[in-house]
């Protein structure tokens, strides 16, 4: 079920992600690396996550979960604030 914090969430990572990744077609199914992500560039956002978000996001986590809609998920899932 997709909630108003999920879209929120997820709205911001994929800001995050464009930014990062240097482009502003992502949708909330593309794959990361697919998008030519790489561990640099997942560094950079896992920094912005905590910057900008207030959560630490594991990185195994952002292995497991390479698309927009499956990161928000799992930070939805972690319950905290998001700023």
């Amino acid at each position: 079920m997709t909630t108003e914090r999920t879209v929120m969430i997820a709205d911001k990572v994929r800001t995050i992600w464009c930014r990062e990744l240097q482009r502003d077609d992502i949708s909330v199914d593309d794959d990361f690396f697919a998008l030519g992500g790489q561990s640099v560039i997942m560094a950079r956002i896992q920094g912005a996550f905590i910057e900008e978000l207030g959560v630490e996001v594991p990185i195994d986590q952002m292995f497991l979960n390479p698309t927009v809609a499956s990161i928000s998920e799992y930070i939805e899932s972690l319950d905290v604030v998001i700023r």
